[in-house]
């Protein structure tokens, strides 16, 4: 590529994770500049079109957290503009934000996810709450994770370890969309595994997640100092290679395209890797995996940028 072109970068918005998108918009804008890319920052609002417009953009790098950023509604919007953009597409943006969908894909690619029952917010309806919470409570065993359907930053996520507990839970989540999902509770370590590419993408090295915290929350994923990345994780070398075909696989079965991450639970009992979900979008955050992962593999901040620029041309 012999023209830098000219990038608007897309942030904010009214997301629960605004915050956290302004900070990974900030700093992607910040790498561009280094790299004599020029560069607009604009916060989603109702005034995306002449923002965009006004922007002279040629090409728009999402830094959007959460709804309608990550989910594919952007996506579809920019493709409709005729504006390239970095990162996945309207159905892998689509499939990957929604913890059900996704594990359906995750099970016709083969790859192992936790049991998981869907609630719908009718569900959560007067009189219909305690046959609700008899069959969550029937369907999964003590630990459980509790949580929306489609939100990243561990917003909304609850570890619930009494029957008491499931209702207050199932509502919490309920606050972030129209379904919330229960899980099993894997026991085990955390790991995580980036890719950069499109339709061939590059693994990259696989970090172990150590939270100071009950889980990797919110607060132990921004906050600098509670939480410990492992690289190598410390779990067995097989574990870990079939951690990574089965991120590979959901990255090339969703179609995803520049980037993505796969979360796991690695099960301490059989060393099972079990995919959580698929981020689209990962954090660029100074604290965040994903350029750590990058620089573990050579790969320096603003040079990780750049690539992910001309992924988003091709």
């Amino acid at each position: 590529m012999n023209k830098k072109p000219k990038v608007a970068v897309l942030m904010g918005g009214a997301s629960a994770e605004r915050e956290i998108s302004l900070i990974t918009g900030n700093e992607i804008s910040l790498a561009l500049s280094a790299k004599g890319y020029k560069t607009t920052k604009i916060d989603l609002d109702k005034n995306i079109v002449e923002n965009l417009k006004k922007s002279q953009c040629e090409l728009v790098f999402i830094a959007l957290h959460g709804v309608p950023g990550e989910d594919g509604t952007i996506q579809g919007f920019l493709d409709i503009l005729g504006l390239p953009y970095v990162g996945s597409g309207v159905l892998a943006s689509s499939v990957g934000m929604d913890k059900i969908r996704s594990k359906m894909l995750f099970s016709a690619l083969g790859i192992p996810a936790p049991f998981h029952i869907a609630v719908s917010q009718s569900e959560l309806q007067v009189g219909q709450i305690d046959k609700l919470v008899q069959r969550v409570v029937g369907s999964i065993a003590f630990p459980m994770v509790i949580k929306p359907v489609a939100t990243g930053s561990a917003i909304g996520v609850e570890i619930v370890e009494k029957e008491e507990e499931v209702e207050p839970a199932l509502r919490e989540g309920i606050k972030y969309g129209r379904e919330v999902i229960a899980e099993e509770f894997v026991v085990g370590k955390e790991i995580t595994i980036g890719l950069i590419g499109n339709e061939d993408p590059r693994i990259l090295p696989a970090i172990e997640i150590v939270s100071e915290r009950e889980f990797y929350d919110y607060t132990a994923k921004y906050t600098p100092g509670m939480s410990k990345h492992i690289i190598p994780p410390g779990v067995p070398k097989e574990t870990i290679s079939k951690a990574e075909r089965f991120a590979k696989a959901a990255h090339t079965g969703l179609g995803c395209r520049g980037l993505s991450r796969a979360d796991f639970m690695v099960d301490k009992e059989d060393d099972i890797p079990y995919m959580l979900e698929i981020n689209t979008i990962p954090g660029m955050t100074p604290v965040s995996l994903f350029p750590e992962a990058a620089k573990a593999a050579g790969i320096e901040f603003e040079d990780l940028v750049e690539q992910l620029v001309h992924l988003a041309m091709e």
